[in-house]
C-alpha cells in the first residue's frame, strides 16, 4: 500500500513526500488558484488519491502573495480534518489519511469521480464546460444533485458547522450525477461574528453578512448561500448568469417530487472508504448531456 495511506509523519516537505509516493497526475498550485495551497492528484498502487497541502512555507518569488500566510493555511487544513472526522455523509470527500510533513499537514482524500462544476469566468459561456452541462441537466437529475447538497448541509448544521466560501467550485459531479462536496476548509462552528469584513467567497453566492464587519454568521447564512446556488442553476434567473433558456423542464406532468429520506446522525467517526454507500437511493441516469450550442 502506498506510503500516502500508511505513513503518518515525515521530515520531507509535502511536495517531496508526494513525489516519492506515487505518480503525480496533476498539480494544483498558483497556476490554477490563489489560495497558496498546493494539491496533487496522485496515482499509486492502482488507485488515485487527492493530496492537499498548505503549500510552501515561504512565499515563492514572482508569485502573488496569498491572503493567508502559511500558518493560516495550516490552520484551515486542520479545521478541514476536524470537519471530515465529524461527519460521515456519503457526499463528502473521503479523508483517508493525514501525514504530518516538514511543510505542514498533507490531507489524503479519495479522488472524487467527475468534474468540478465551477470553472473560470471566461469558460462559463462555453457549452462544453461542466458548468454549462450541469446547468442544462433535466430537472429531475439536477434537483437530485441539489437535494444531496442540501442534505449534506442539514447534517453539518446538526453538528454546528456553518457554511463559508460555498460556491460552485465546491461541487464535483460524476457522469452518474453522484455529488462530492469539497474544499470545506473555511467552514466554521457557529454562530460566530464576522471579524474581517469581506470574507472568502464568490460574490455570486455570498450572503450580505459575509461582507459586513461585525455581522452575525449562522445557519441563516448557510441557507442563503444554498438558496443562491439552487436559484442560479435550477431557475437560470440569476442576474449576470451565463446560463440561458427556460428553467429545466420536468418530464413529469406535475411538479417534480422527490422522496423524503431518513435523517442520519453524522456524529461518529468516518468509516472506511469501502463501506461508504455513495449516491444511495438514486438510480444512475445514462450520462451528462452532450455539449450543446448556447441558445440565441
Amino acid at each position: 500500500m502506498t506510503a500516502l495511506l500508511t505513513e503518518t509523519s515525515t521530515a520531507l516537505t509535502a511536495a517531496a513526500f508526494v513525489a516519492g509516493a506515487g505518480t503525480v497526475v496533476r498539480t494544483f498550485d498558483h497556476h490554477t488558484q490563489d489560495s497558496g495551497n498546493v494539491s496533487w492528484l496522485v496515482e499509486a498502487d492502482g488507485e488515485r488519491v487527492f493530496v492537499k497541502s498548505a503549500g510552501p512555507v515561504e512565499p515563492l518569488p514572482d508569485v502573488p502573495v496569498p491572503a493567508l500566510d502559511h500558518a493560516g493555511r495550516v490552520a484551515l487544513l486542520e479545521n478541514a480534518v476536524r470537519l471530515a472526522r465529524s461527519c460521515d455523509h456519503p457526499a463528502l470527500a473521503t479523508l483517508r489519511n493525514v501525514v504530518a510533513t516538514g511543510s505542514g499537514p498533507a490531507l489524503v482524500y479519495d479522488a472524487a469521480p467527475g468534474e468540478l462544476v465551477g470553472v473560470p469566468r471566461a469558460q462559463r459561456s462555453d457549452p462544453r464546460s461542466a458548468y454549462q452541462r450541469f446547468g442544462h441537466l433535466p430537472a429531475e437529475r439536477m434537483l437530485a444533485v441539489l437535494d444531496t447538497l442540501i442534505d449534506v448541509h442539514v447534517d453539518l448544521a446538526e453538528l454546528g458547522w456553518v457554511a463559508c466560501d460555498l460556491y460552485d467550485g465546491c461541487l464535483i459531479v460524476a457522469p452518474d450525477d453522484r455529488l462530492t462536496v469539497v474544499d470545506l476548509d473555511t467552514y466554521h462552528p457557529g454562530p460566530f461574528t464576522n471579524t474581517v469584513g469581506r470574507m472568502f467567497g464568490s460574490d455570486r453566492f455570498m450572503a450580505p453578512e459575509e461582507r459586513t464587519l461585525g455581522a452575525a454568521i449562522d445557519q441563516r447564512t448557510t441557507v442563503f448561500t444554498l438558496g443562491r446556488l439552487v436559484t442560479h442553476f435550477a431557475t437560470r434567473r440569476s442576474p449576470g448568469s451565463p446560463l440561458r433558456g427556460p428553467p429545466p423542464a420536468s418530464r413529469r406532468s406535475g411538479p417534480a417530487r422527490r422522496p423524503c429520506r431518513p435523517r442520519r446522525s453524522c456524529a461518529r467517526p468516518r468509516s472506511s472508504a469501502g463501506s461508504r454507500g455513495r449516491g444511495r437511493g438514486r438510480a444512475a441516469p445514462q450520462r451528462w448531456p452532450p455539449p450543446v450550442a448556447p441558445p440565441a
